[in-house]
């Protein structure tokens, strides 16, 4: 099917320059030896074009790949579903300690932040009182007194690490907005004191107000920081079976004053890692459940390096068969075979396996470690399981094809994507413009074109008609000129893309819908491979008997017989 898009069709029986080109037993000057090679070559290639089930009536061969893929599609997806299970407790985990962290550091928070920052604060008394509320909640005794949570903070031998504070601010200058007058040294100096957690109480921290690093010169301040490490453990891991996590929390809190606008913005930020726990004793039947679970990881593992080992000894016995098609009609014919009746040999599903099962292998020995607790790395096993399941289920369509109806979607989505891509290519070059121009222009005035970003997924909803009266109705009427700009900026993309560009899309793919319909009723042109394959004179792949293997290997019915079938 792939040389109907990929190469010249030529009458089956003519010769580039002309002259007939006869397949099959009617040279009656061959030699035996040449005719029993091109045969059993012709024969070998048509049951490498077999499907599973039909290489099992021709000549009783297992389909092995077949099952096994179907027993890999159950067990990576069932290994898929238990890590996500296990992955959903710690995304909860670092979540719920995100909100509890705000609401134990950040004076008056609300609970829902306001922007991309958590609060914010208007007088330099909010300010203050921020930053010693932080203080004060972060001290060892008021933290273990009012968290609700395992916390802890990391002890380094002997010591507890503490609470940094560092302040950023312009060197010197002074400044007299009244007479717009400005003396500033831009150089910015960093000055960060320490605090024992041990040492910090309520009634000491009226001790800090008088220091003089916290008197602040808002001015020429630019933003404080305060950063301090603390220990937990997830708990809620026992009661599904599984050994519990030890976490690492890396808080920061910034006041930040860079805009100096009058509106200090306070961000919290923390970076949750997960660490082995150095000393644990767990007893009941957590042990034996994680040893059940590590058993069938290696199951898994065991079916997907089988799954590698036969598919990549079908593309090497496949790459022999294209050589040797290659050499015979060089020297039979002296015509070189085309590209694209090379490329038939070149099984992508198989391709797609081997990627599969070897991001599978991957994915199934991280989550062993991480399910023994030797390795942390949620987020990289979650890609590569994540990824090979992906693979594995697209790779189920292959089987689809074997039957008519589910055939033509197939092979309409194979013929019309080279042409969607090469349509899709000139449309980004207009997509990127629109969107270059959104942002330059509108950005100031509207919040879903601030960033490149933002705007490239403004304009995509767009396209497919969401949230386009919002679009509309929320820029600025600051500026009569950008409100006028934006109007002839969203009405001609939307016309341009929804009533000219999508439809021409859609065109596309239709047009490769109703040629792969034409070619199932009328037949399809042939190429040099799909030619010598007819001259097949073998019987032993039609009168072969009923068997009763599977439902899916019982032969199809007269109907079927033309059907294009990918492999």
């Amino acid at each position: 099917m792939k040389c109907l898009y990929a190469c010249k069709m030529y009458p089956p029986a003519l010769h580039l320059n002309h002259q007939p080109i006869v397949y099959g037993r009617s040279m009656m000057n061959q030699p035996d030896e040449d005719f029993k090679e091109e045969e059993s070559l012709r024969e070998d290639l048509k049951f490498y074009f077999m499907n599973p089930c039909e290489k099992y009536r021709a000549r009783r061969q297992i389909p092995w790949k077949l099952g096994l893929q179907i027993l890999k599609i159950v067990m990576v997806t069932t290994q898929l579903i238990l890590f996500g299970l296990s992955n959903q407790l710690v995304v909860s985990f670092k979540e719920e300690n995100t909100v509890a962290f705000k609401h134990l550091f950040l004076k008056n928070y609300s609970g829902v932040d306001e922007d991309d920052y958590s609060c914010s604060v208007y007088t330099q008394q909010d300010v203050y009182d921020s930053i010693f509320f932080a203080i004060n909640q972060a001290s060892y005794r008021q933290l273990k007194n009012i968290s609700l949570g395992t916390l802890g903070y990391e002890q380094d031998e002997d010591d507890l690490t503490g609470l940094q504070i560092c302040k950023q601010q312009y060197k010197k200058g002074t400044m007299l907005p009244s007479n717009d007058t400005l003396h500033i040294d831009s150089t910015i100096e960093t000055e960060c004191i320490h605090l024992d957690p041990r040492e910090l109480a309520a009634k000491e921290t009226s001790d800090l107000k008088n220091s003089s690093f916290f008197r602040l010169e808002f001015y020429r301040l630019i933003q404080v920081d305060i950063s301090f490490k603390l220990k937990g453990i997830d708990l809620q891991t026992i009661h599904d079976r599984e050994l519990p996590d030890c976490y690492e929390f890396e808080n920061t809190i910034t006041f930040n004053n860079r805009a100096h606008s009058g509106k200090m913005k306070i961000f919290f930020d923390t970076d949750a890692d997960i660490e082995e726990c150095k000393d644990w004793n767990i007893s009941g039947s957590i042990q034996k459940n994680t040893q059940y679970t590590l058993v069938f990881d290696g199951f898994v593992i065991v079916s997907c390096i089988a799954s590698l080992i036969l598919c990549t000894r079908s593309i090497i016995l496949a790459l022999k068969l294209q050589k040797r098609f290659v050499n015979f009609f060089l020297e039979k014919y002296k015509r070189h075979v085309c590209s694209a009746d090379r490329l038939e040999f070149i099984n992508g599903w198989y391709v797609l396996v081997i990627i599969s099962d070897t991001m599978t292998i991957i994915g199934s020995i991280m989550k062993m470690e991480i399910k023994a607790k030797n390795l942390t790395s949620y987020d990289v096993c979650s890609i590569f399981l994540g990824t090979s399941t992906l693979l594995v289920w697209v790779g189920v369509i292959r089987y689809l094809g074997y039957f008519q109806t589910y055939n033509v979607l197939i092979l309409t989505m194979q013929a019309s994507l080279p042409k969607v891509l090469r349509f899709c290519c000139c449309a980004g070059m207009i997509y990127l413009g629109y969107t270059f121009c959104g942002w330059i222009v509108l950005g100031p005035y509207h919040e879903k074109f601030e960033d490149l970003n933002t705007v490239a997924e403004c304009l995509f909803s767009l396209v497919n008609g969401d949230d386009m009266f919002a679009t509309f109705a929320q820029i600025q009427q600051k500026s009569t000129l950008v409100w006028l700009f934006s109007r002839l900026y969203l009405y001609s993309f939307i016309s341009l893309f929804i009533y000219m560009i999508l439809s021409l899309f859609i065109a596309l793919i239709t047009d490769a819908y109703d040629t792969i319909k034409k070619y199932q009723q009328i037949g399809a042109p042939v190429t040099d491979l799909h030619e010598f394959l007819k001259q097949c004179s073998s019987e032993q792949y039609s009168t072969r008997p009923q068997t009763s293997m599977s439902f899916c290997c019982y032969r199809r019915q007269k109907s079927d017989d033309n059907m294009i079938l990918i492999n």
